[in-house]
């Protein structure tokens, strides 16, 4: 029942890199990214976040991994047209329960996804993202990524550290994931200290990909203040598991797979110091 519309603009000058991704409703977000430099701006709120980010994770990363086959029966299903291109369709479905079928629309000339349905057990769309309208080709305006990136008077800065880790020199190990997952980063993100405040908040993120889909884990000492009660949410297709480990951790897990996938995650994490 949510909608949400943005305008996306990524070019090539050289060997340089340029995206813009400005948000058109809700709370108006803007992301702008030259090479591996993201800021992403709040306007309502006046804040700013910048960070580096690892290149290998950029928006253009090939959509599906070859690996996807081991958990993804891959089928055509003909063409159509989408936002004016022809598309050839692609339905993969899942090999077992653990992950979502997804419908893909590629572009027939650039290999563009136009389209991408997630759907639920009954083939039903839980999810969709496609374009209205898109240009390829065209003329590269490093400026209009560029100039906001400096303009920031009045904004509050704020600048995330991203530090490689690996999950057993942070105390973790994960015993059985869910079949088909496998870890394809893990790191340690700190964050400016929240207004009044003067520790530094820092996180644990582990990321696990099928060749297809991703779940995310976040885990950060408990905060009395902001963890109060376990949660689990829905939006779309996306499902949030949010809960304790033990009385000193909180857990946070996440991915466009079904909820029972996030509780194996979840069961499979294990403390080791």
């Amino acid at each position: 029942g949510a909608l949400s519309s943005a305008r996306v603009a990524h070019f090539c000058e050289g060997t340089q890199s340029y995206e813009r991704i400005e948000v058109l409703d809700g709370r108006m977000q803007q992301i702008y990214r030259h090479n591996d430099r993201v800021f992403t701006l709040w306007p309502r709120s006046r804040v700013a976040v910048v960070e580096e980010r690892d290149p290998r994770q950029a928006s253009l990363r090939p959509v599906i991994e070859p690996r996807a086959e081991e958990s993804y029966e891959l089928r055509e299903q003909g063409a159509e047209h989408v936002a004016g291109r022809e598309a050839q369709i692609l339905l993969l479905s899942p090999r077992d329960a653990y992950r979502f079928a997804q419908r893909l629309w590629i572009d027939s000339r650039s290999g563009l996804v136009l389209r991408a349905d997630v759907l639920g057990e009954r083939q039903q769309v839980l999810e969709s993202s496609a374009f209205s309208q898109v240009e390829i080709d065209v003329k590269p305006k490093p400026k209009s990524v560029l100039l906001p990136m400096k303009q920031l008077d009045g904004y509050r800065k704020v600048r995330p550290s991203q530090v490689p880790t690996q999950l057993d020199n942070e105390g973790w190990v994960l015993n059985s994931v869910p079949p088909g997952f496998q870890l394809s980063s893990c790191t340690r993100r700190t964050l400016d200290p929240v207004e009044g405040g003067s520790v530094s908040a820092s996180v644990l993120q582990a990321v696990f990909s099928d060749g297809l889909t991703h779940v995310s884990m976040f885990v950060e000492p408990i905060d009395r203040a902001r963890h109060k009660k376990a949660l689990f949410t829905q939006v779309g297709a996306t499902h949030t598991l949010m809960q304790p480990y033990g009385s000193d951790w909180w857990v946070t897990v996440m991915g466009d797979v079904p909820a029972h996938t996030l509780k194996q995650f979840h069961q499979a994490l294990e403390r080791r110091r």
